[in-house]
């Protein structure tokens, strides 16, 4: 049929819009491509022809761009993202198998923002993370979509149909297993905005206050009679402008009579609108879920004050720049410091 068709016969696995087709996407093997690509890109021979300025400049254009597309879908091995990463450290300050250079500051270090003292370089197991997050995101944010539609008839939805079930079988579902790996944290930075209230949970979906109101105010949540309700259920729009019409399994005692009041002053300014219901990304981005705000949510929050401003100038060199930033840290191979170390 092939011949009839003119068509070329191939074999799988195969390369198809720059992704592995039908490979094993846990095999190591998967990523020859990208590490000997950056290897190419990152050779040890053009260190001595850049300065370290434009050294940064070019690890960072090659991790937002080789590895880029494949780490949006699959989750990077281990031992592969410690290779990628040797690469880059001995491309920034030199060494490899034929040398032995100093690498004069942590990698963890460099690999922080420049207002807490690094440089910037992105971690490739935390952004790996950032990058598979999003499609938890687009899943609860896009409507009607047909990526959606066939991720949703293929393993189910979860209560209001925000998430997809938890992915079960032997084949044909790693690849989503491991993004929904990423759902818990992601979740934590999601809120709802609510507008008819049919598709958010009262108390266990956050939607009010800083986290969910069954966190908040325990003790009633384990009196409500109807834990699973939707905001339209409780809301009852007999009551005037509307009000809250909560059911508790017997009356209040009076200690309780507190959070009660405390969870109507919150619910206060409330009601719903004709609007659909839909979901707010904390992380900032103005709401919307954004790769590199979720990086600095997932990267160890640092507490040093840096003075970024005084290093990295617009108009100085990048090269200035970086002595200073070595300097700052008190890292500059001096005579004394060369001589202790031998």
């Amino acid at each position: 049929m092939a011949v009839e068709l003119g068509c070329k016969v191939g074999a799988l696995p195969s390369v198809y819009l720059g992704l592995p087709l039908g490979a094993n996407h846990k095999a190591i093997s998967m990523w020859d491509g990208v590490e000997e690509r950056m290897r190419r890109r990152l050779a040890l021979w053009k260190r001595q022809y850049i300065s370290k300025g434009g050294r940064i400049t070019l690890i960072k254009s090659t991790l937002a761009s080789i590895p880029i597309y494949q780490l949006s879908l699959f989750r990077m091995p281990k031992s592969v993202a410690k290779r990628l990463e040797k690469l880059q450290r001995d491309f920034l300050w030199g060494g490899g198998r034929m040398e032995r250079k100093i690498h004069l500051i942590n990698w963890e270090v460099v690999c922080t923002q420049k207002v807490k003292g690094g440089l910037g370089i992105r971690k490739i197991d935390l952004l790996n993370k950032a990058l598979l997050s999003k499609w938890i995101w687009r899943f609860a944010f896009e409507e009607g979509t047909l990526w959606k539609k066939v991720i949703g008839v293929k393993y189910g939805q979860e209560g209001l149909g925000w998430r997809t079930n938890e992915a079960r079988g032997a084949f044909g579902v790693g690849v989503w297993k491991e993004i929904l790996k990423e759902a818990n944290w992601c979740w934590d930075n999601i809120r709802f905005k609510v507008g008819k209230g049919t598709r958010v949970n009262f108390w266990t979906d956050h939607w009010c206050g800083d986290e969910a109101l069954a966190r908040i105010f325990p003790q009633l949540f384990a009196l409500a009679v109807h834990k699973n309700a939707t905001i339209s259920e409780v809301w009852d729009s007999s009551l005037g402008q509307g009000g809250w019409n909560l059911r508790f399994a017997r009356d209040s005692n009076d200690w309780e009579l507190v959070f009660i009041e405390a969870l109507f002053n919150m619910l206060r300014d409330f009601k719903l609108s004709q609007e659909e219901d839909s979901v707010v990304w904390r992380g900032g981005g103005q709401g919307k879920f954004g790769v590199s705000c979720a990086y600095n949510l997932l990267a160890a929050p640092k507490s040093l004050e840096f003075p970024v401003r005084c290093i990295w100038v617009d108009k100085a060199p990048t090269k200035a720049a970086f002595f200073a930033w070595e300097a700052t840290w008190g890292k500059i191979l001096t005579l004394d410091r060369l001589q202790r170390r031998g």
